[in-house]
């Protein structure tokens, strides 16, 4: 079992920055890619950025890329999300989840972009940008 907590949201300004912490126990994940993704209460979760296991490989959704940057540290256990440029419309729970397989699994594929290719996901973090 997993365990995955995030931490760093809060309510910022338009064009403001905010860095997510999503630290994960009962697991080394060093193996797994890692995901951040974000709901608005009514809506679908909706993708933002995977991680591969070993930090060198990431992918964005068009709606965040060129502002947001995925990195991990996996001899912590950690993953973080730097968030820049915050628009209004950035404003969800922001969700971590560590992938279904493991980088030696035959279903690991990249990106991994849907819910389903992820196995285990924290309670979220809350972020908030005001016009």
């Amino acid at each position: 079992q997993v365990q995955l907590e995030e931490s760093g949201g809060g309510l910022v300004q338009a064009g403001g920055s905010l860095r997510l912490t999503c630290a994960a126990s009962g697991r080394t994940i060093g193996s797994y890619a890692m995901g951040w993704f974000r709901q608005v209460p009514g809506k679908e979760r909706e993708f933002v950025a995977p991680n591969s296991w070993s930090g060198t490989s990431t992918y964005y959704a068009d709606s965040v890329k060129g502002r947001f940057t995925i990195s991990r540290d996996n001899l912590k256990n950690t993953v973080y999300l730097q968030m820049n440029s915050l628009k209004p419309e950035d404003t969800a729970i922001y969700y971590c989840a560590v992938g279904r397989y493991s980088r030696y699994g035959v279903g690991y594929s990249w990106p991994p972009q849907r819910r389903s290719e992820y196995e285990y996901w924290g309670q979220g973090t809350q972020v908030t940008v005001s016009s």
